[in-house]
């Protein structure tokens, strides 16, 4: 029997993607779909590998390309290394997604300067650290794009979370800028603003939580990481040229 050819639309044929964060969750479904739409895609993870490496098969089992790329986005080092060795591997990168993050919650008063530091670090610092290092390739081909995964929560803000959505809030302010520096090189960046999303840290949530979520979604329902990787498939291809600088709700309505 022959190779198993790819399921594909083909809008991002020959596109080669870095999806940070993605042996889980969003990123995980995000790095999935990209797939499916014809992209090489290289599987970033920290401490999950058996999980990326899951993902990793997902992609070759379906006739497409996917290559780990382990390390911490908030280490500039480990990050120049990672992003080196995809380059190296398929002559460049077309498509940056800024997914990694982490949560530390504590109300204000009781959270510690470990916990700050450990999310923006993560979630802001890994998106900066990336996004520097993916940008030579991008700009020498003058073609590229980038998503930030910001979350709702940068918009509405949320108790105990201070550290959590400083950074997503960051992330939008860090998108608006890097749209306005990198545009005349055809490199596009906008972010999304996720609402609840049914991954493991929604699932965590008490039941009775997760009604009165609900109740303040229009929609009445979580979205799941399918609603997310769908508007990131779109914002890669072609047919998103013309959207930079944006940061776009999936989040039912929740932020209305």
């Amino acid at each position: 029997m022959g190779r198993a050819k790819p399921v594909s639309t083909g809008r991002l044929e020959s596109r080669r993607a870095l999806v940070t964060g993605a042996s889980q969750g969003i990123g995980r479904q995000v790095a999935l779909r990209l797939a499916a739409e014809g992209a090489r895609v290289a599987i970033n993870y920290l401490r999950h590998q058996e999980a990326a490496e899951e993902v990793c098969q997902l992609v070759q089992a379906k006739g497409g390309s996917a290559l780990l790329a382990g390390g911490d986005v908030s280490q500039a080092a480990q990050v120049e290394a990672l992003v080196k060795g995809v380059a190296d591997s398929w002559g460049g990168i077309d498509i940056l997604v800024n997914n990694a993050g982490i949560t530390r919650d504590s109300l204000l008063l009781r959270m510690s300067e470990e916990e700050w530091d450990q999310v923006l670090d993560t979630n802001l610092k890994g998106a900066f650290l990336c996004t520097k290092a993916v940008l030579p390739h991008m700009v020498r081909q003058r073609w590229g794009r980038i998503i930030n995964m910001s979350s709702v929560v940068a918009l509405t803000g949320n108790p105990g979370q201070a550290n959590y959505t400083a950074a997503k809030a960051g992330l939008i302010g860090f998108t608006r800028t890097m749209a306005k520096e990198v545009a005349s090189r055809n490199i596009t960046v906008n972010a999304l603003t996720p609402g609840f999303i049914t991954t493991q840290m929604v699932e965590a949530l008490a039941q009775q939580t997760k009604e009165a979520v609900k109740e303040r979604i229009p929609l009445g329902r979580f979205g799941t990481p399918e609603d997310v990787a769908a508007l990131v498939a779109f914002l890669a291809s072609e047919e998103a040229g013309y959207i930079t600088g944006q940061a776009i709700g999936v989040d039912g309505g929740l932020s209305l």
